[in-house]
C-alpha cells in the first residue's frame, strides 16, 4: 500500500505579488533614517552626563536608541509587508482599497 505525500505549495513568485507603492517606501526609509542620524551624529552624545540608574549618557542613549530603532524597524517592515492584492471593485489599477475606501 502506497501512500502519497502531499507537497507544500511553492511561494508565489516575485512579479506576481503586490508590491508596495512608491508612497509606503519613502515612509518606511523615513522610519529608518532617525535612528541612523542619531547614532552617526557621535559628538550630539559622546559625554558622561546626564547619568540614567548610574549609567553614562554615553552608554543609555545609545541604548535608547537601539529600542527606538527596532520599533522603527518593525513598523518599516510592516508598512511595506501589507499590502493587499488588487480586488476586483478596482480592476486595472493594480492597487487595491480597503474596506474603508482608502488605496493601500
Amino acid at each position: 500500500m502506497a501512500t502519497e505525500t502531499q507537497r507544500p505549495t511553492p511561494p508565489e513568485p516575485l512579479e506576481r505579488r503586490p508590491q508596495p507603492s512608491t508612497t509606503r517606501k519613502v515612509a518606511a526609509a523615513l522610519l529608518l533614517l532617525p535612528p541612523i542620524i542619531a547614532l552617526m551624529w557621535v559628538g550630539s552624545y559622546a559625554k558622561a552626563t546626564p547619568r540614567l540608574l548610574g549609567f553614562p549618557f554615553f552608554y543609555w542613549y545609545q541604548l535608547m536608541w537601539l529600542l527606538i530603532g527596532s520599533v522603527c524597524t518593525a513598523l518599516a517592515y510592516q508598512l511595506l509587508r501589507t499590502t493587499r492584492p488588487p480586488s476586483a471593485a478596482d480592476p486595472g489599477s493594480g492597487r487595491a482599497t480597503g474596506s474603508d475606501g482608502v488605496r493601500a
